[in-house]
């Protein structure tokens, strides 16, 4: 009887189907962040070349994406996860303090996860532009995604007297253009400084945005 393959359901090597699904994906992922991340890029890289990086067949390339572009989706993905995760973490200690402290340890870890691994940098501020439609779809809803996160912290900082009471969005929007730029140019070399002072650089712009101009307290914001 002619149909399709099914992929094997059971046990092999003490291993479920599913988890060697995982593992197969997980390869493959590894391989794009090596390729597309360090080189030859990922407009350079071809599914047989991402196959032999992954030590996988093509044939185990197309059960798990329809083609390179899935492979960059999901790496652009997964990078700002990374860093959003590492944020939140770090803001989740530094929840107690004052506003500059949870600035500097929010923009610390972020910049920490982002630029530990020069990969990432690529993948998401260089590999991503200019792909396709759907990608730069993806790519500016993640970066609204960190606007409602600059957004939300700023209405933090406003209930507890801390922060300017207005619509913080647009300056929340030109201020992730700023992060995103500045950690890829310091990245590449083009900016002389050490990734300490490119943190206080981020936390004087986001404070600036925040705070009345005189440096004091506000009242908190009235319904």
């Amino acid at each position: 009887m002619a149909g399709r393959l099914r992929q094997p359901t059971g046990r092999y090597g003490g291993r479920t189907a599913e988890e060697r699904q995982a593992e197969r994906r997980r390869r493959f992922l590894d391989a794009g962040l090596r390729l597309f991340g360090a080189g030859p890029g990922y407009r350079a890289t071809t599914v047989a070349a991402l196959s032999e990086a992954a030590g996988l067949s093509t044939r185990q390339f197309y059960e798990e994406f329809r083609g390179l572009e899935d492979v960059l989706a999901a790496l652009h993905l997964q990078v700002n996860d990374w860093a959003e995760e590492a944020a939140l973490a770090a803001l989740a200690e530094a929840r107690d303090l004052p506003l500059a402290e949870r600035a500097t340890a929010l923009f610390r870890a972020y910049a920490a996860n982002v630029t530990g691994d020069p990969r990432r940098i690529r993948i998401t501020f260089v590999e991503i532009i200019g792909v396709s439609a759907r990608l730069e779809e993806q790519r500016l809803a993640r970066r609204a995604r960190w606007v409602d996160f600059i957004c939300g912290e700023a209405a933090a900082a406003v209930a507890r007297g801390e922060a300017e009471p207005r619509d913080h969005r647009l300056a929340a929007t030109a201020f992730i253009g700023s992060v995103n730029g500045l950690l890829h140019d310091w990245n590449a070399g083009w900016v002389d400084a050490t990734l300490d002072e490119v943190v206080e650089e981020l936390v004087r712009q986001l404070l600036s945005i925040l705070r009345p101009f005189d440096g004091g307290t506000v009242g908190p914001a009235t319904p």
